[in-house]
């Protein structure tokens, strides 16, 4: 079934996601090749890992992380005093009819990643999720 331009599910629309992959590749761009002046940015190696639009497309909160996550509150600070700059370099290389704000989040993804891992890991979650013996799965 096709999806109409009017979004009415819980997740992002089709046009919030590829807009939202446009701006984070662009912005990732705009950062590898260093556009933006600030000494705080330079030489900095900063992860774009995913960008949420808002429904109207004004609005887009950008996660990133410095590689190797040192130095991330200073990396963070950076980007928010520089985010009128990088909304220009973004909207100078995307067509859009309104350049979304930039809001910097970090990606905590990773970490979030680890604490799952470290969860499964435990003896009593695994003997939760282990089949029972004798039982037969739901639905067959």
């Amino acid at each position: 079934m096709a999806r109409n331009a009017h979004h009415s599910g819980p997740g992002p629309s089709q046009r919030q996601l590829r807009v939202g992959e446009l701006v984070r590749r662009t912005l990732s761009d705009v950062l590898a090749r260093g556009e933006v002046h600030d000494p705080d940015l330079s030489g900095v190696s900063i992860t774009v890992g995913e960008v949420r639009l808002s429904p109207d497309l004004k609005h887009a909160t950008v996660f990133v992380l410095p590689l190797g996550g040192k130095g991330a509150d200073e990396m963070l600070a950076a980007l928010k005093r520089n985010h009128s700059e990088l909304r220009r370099l973004v909207s100078k290389q995307l067509t859009l009819k309104y350049a979304p704000d930039l809001r910097f989040r970090i990606d905590d993804t990773f970490d979030r990643m680890d604490e799952t891992r470290r969860l499964f890991s435990q003896d009593r979650v695994a003997r939760d999720l282990a089949p029972h013996a004798g039982e037969t799965p739901d639905n067959e």
